[in-house]
């Protein structure tokens, strides 16, 4: 099914609730910043990839509107970046908005620096400048290749494969063709994908509610209890397990969706390969470790409530991370980049040759 987690144009953006889904498909407004910022903290949109662009587009949807100072540059500059800490406030774990945001103030600096003059030509470069964030995401293929080539290499006879999945990381944690998802969705297209086993990835639900959403329609997908993992892998013959990343450490450890480091877990014991599918924009090499990443914790409610029906005790004392993190030894497939396929131990020297810091 093709849908598209923002809709954009000049001015204007819209959100789909993914909160409502699958039950109902409701695009919503997003006239600026605080907007933005909650459909981010209310997990309307989620995904690393998905929240970097719905935080930076509703920036541009600001200034588009006149939003800021009109006169000065060093004024506009200064909103921009007080824009952006509003944004970085809303989630902590997820690398790819403080990414994203760093890699504009640097932008903006040098701009404001090289070509001082009109701030309103500034202005419209800015909104080009995020509008090229869009346009990249949604033509960046490349994981899904990469990350393909490589499962497919590992396999006697060269596929068919089955593989098994977890969360949520497709069009709707994207805006794009998707990480883990890309994955699946190049075997697909190559004919090489036998089927994908999707976790349903309680307590929010993001693979029953939206991968299987996402792939009914067009791949060979089989939705499991998040307690039946490891028994798929076993009886079903899973070739690779690949998951999405919110944030990746400079050792290749990975924060992503609680429920990952089991997965990793189980896929060491029966020997199943485990790959992580991220973007550079993930990675974060300030972070010697996945330690010091930090994990967002949710309210007790979305465990012990769905859609206003009490499953649990409501008194009981919950626990409820939003992320776990994955040790980078437990990633024995390798981390899938834009860039191609390494081994955690090398995803920091590539980093840093390409300038990645």
């Amino acid at each position: 099914m093709a849908l598209e987690s923002l809709r954009y144009r000049r001015g204007s953006l819209e959100v789909l609730n993914q909160r409502l889904l699958p039950g109902q498909l409701r695009y919503e407004r997003v006239g600026g910043v605080e907007r933005a910022w909650g459909a981010i903290r209310d997990m309307e949109v989620r995904g690393a990839p998905a929240i970097a662009l719905l935080g930076c587009l509703s920036l541009a949807v600001e200034l588009a509107g006149g939003r800021g100072p009109q006169e000065d540059l060093g004024a506009l500059e200064e909103f921009v970046g007080q824009r952006l800490g509003v944004l970085l406030s809303a989630r902590p774990t997820a690398a790819n908005l403080g990414r994203e945001a760093e890699r504009l103030r640097g932008w903006l600096r040098e701009k404001v620096r090289e070509t001082p003059g009109d701030p309103q030509q500034l202005r419209e470069s800015i909104i080009e400048y995020i509008e090229g964030l869009l346009a990249k995401a949604r033509d960046n293929r490349s994981i899904g290749a990469h990350g393909a080539q490589h499962i497919l290499g590992g396999v006697p006879g060269g596929g068919p494969v089955t593989l098994l999945t977890h969360c949520n990381t497709g069009t709707l944690a994207t805006a794009g063709y998707g990480t883990a998802l890309g994955v699946v969705r190049a075997l697909h297209e190559r004919g090489s994908l036998s089927r994908v086993f999707c976790t349903e990835t309680r307590p929010f639900h993001q693979g029953s509610r939206l991968s299987a959403l996402e792939l009914r329609h067009d791949v060979p997908v089989t939705l499991i209890a998040d307690s039946a993992a490891a028994a798929a892998m076993r009886e079903h013959g899973v070739h690779a397990v690949v998951v999405g990343a919110d944030r990746v450490a400079a050792n290749g450890d990975v924060a992503n969706k609680i429920g990952t480091f089991q997965l990793a877990l189980a896929a060491l014991h029966l020997r199943v390969p485990f790959y992580v599918a991220a973007p550079s924009s993930s990675c974060d090499p300030s972070l010697a470790s996945g330690s010091l990443i930090p994990i967002e914790e949710r309210p007790g409610t979305e465990l012990t409530q769905l859609g206003g029906v009490l499953l649990a005790e409501p008194e009981v004392d919950v626990w409820n991370p939003a992320f776990d993190v994955t040790p980078h030894e437990l990633i024995t497939g390798g981390i899938i980049t834009e860039w191609g396929v390494f081994p955690p131990s090398q995803l920091g020297r590539e980093l840093a040759e390409r300038g990645e810091r």
